[in-house]
């Protein structure tokens, strides 16, 4: 038998693991038997292709590491504004100001066509029409919101 069926079946047994169990290290592995396929088909040794297995994999896993954790975060905060209602779902939010708003007078913003009456803390300068801020609190049906670049410096 060729080592190349091994390689192809084996990184087909790990892609299948990885689909099931979610595992990082499985498509790591998975990737590096496909390297070493394409070794095998160069004709390079055995010993050469677990050496490439090893160094491929670890690459991958390096490679991959941040992106998982990234996706990961993602679909965290997902599940976490999805899990809320009512007004709390509002919070952390982008809107764009539809009314100006000052520091000691309430204007309006838009979030998903909805229209809400919005106020600012009093340490902030007025918000002009089509500036994007951030749900930071709410009071009653008030919302309370600070301007979207500072709200990401914080």
């Amino acid at each position: 038998m060729s080592l190349w069926i091994i390689w192809v079946a084996l990184a087909a047994i790990l892609l299948i693991i990885e689909v099931c169990t979610q595992m990082l290290w499985t498509l790591c592995i998975a990737v590096g038997c496909l390297f070493a396929l394409l070794a095998d088909w160069l004709g390079v040794t055995l010993e050469w292709q677990l050496v490439i297995i090893a160094i491929t994999s670890v690459v991958t896993y390096i490679v991959m590491l941040p992106v998982v954790r990234r996706w990961h975060e993602r679909q965290s905060e997902r599940r976490t504004h999805a899990s809320r209602t009512g007004m709390d779902a509002l919070l952390g939010r982008r809107g764009i100001v539809t009314h100006e708003i000052k520091p000691e007078q309430p204007g309006r913003i838009r979030i998903d066509g909805d229209s809400w009456q919005a106020v600012i803390p009093k340490q902030h300068e007025t918000v002009r029409k089509g500036a994007e801020v951030v749900v930071t609190d709410y009071d009653s049906i008030i919302l309370t919101v600070t301007p979207y670049p500072e709200h990401e410096k914080n």
